[in-house]
């Protein structure tokens, strides 16, 4: 994978300045992306696994999915097996670069899934919460699930916040 690149005119400092300049640490996310799918692509051989890898920056972080026919193994009952597998992959992140890795991972779209799962229930939770008045405890939720709903809970203008200890620690949405 490794890309030789030649110096061009464009490369000059000139023309570096005129050229707009991409977001702050893009190239430091893309080659976080990188420093992954290498990780997750030995994962999947070693493994006998069939999967195509997809990376992106999503914002501040970089994003990997894996997508592929029989990966359930991979993601586990409640997303456990993934939540692990996101963990080590952002260790391997950081043994190669020295810096703390945000890097998301997805694997056959589970996140995603489960993304517009907890829109959802953030926005039931809205509406609950505006009729009642009074605040509303969700059940207990990982740290990525707790930030898609208080993400939601805000774009509804409403407000929310996290409450408990692991595992049992879970997202309150407030009245106004």
């Amino acid at each position: 994978m490794t890309q030789e690149i030649e110096e061009s005119p464009v490369d000059s400092p000139e023309v570096a300045a005129a050229a707009p300049e991409e977001p702050a640490g893009v190239d430091a996310l893309e080659q976080e992306g990188d420093i992954a799918a290498d990780y997750l692509e030995e994962l999947l051989d070693i493994a006998d696994l069939d999967g195509d890898l997809d990376m992106d920056v999503d914002g501040d972080r970089a994003a990997v999915s894996i997508v592929g026919a029989d990966l359930q193994q991979l993601v586990g009952r409640h997303g456990e097996v993934l939540d692990a597998l996101q963990e080590l992959t952002r260790l391997a992140v950081y043994r190669e670069t020295g810096e703390r890795s945000r890097l998301m991972l997805d694997i056959s779209g589970f996140r995603a899934d489960r993304r517009s799962s907890l829109v959802a229930l953030a926005e039931e939770a809205v509406a609950t919460v505006k009729e009642s008045g009074a605040p509303l405890s969700l059940k207990p939720m990982s740290p990525f699930e707790r930030k898609v709903v208080h993400d939601a809970v805000a774009a509804a203008g409403l407000t929310s916040e996290s409450s408990g200890t692991e595992p049992r620690r879970h997202v309150v949405v407030l009245p106004v």
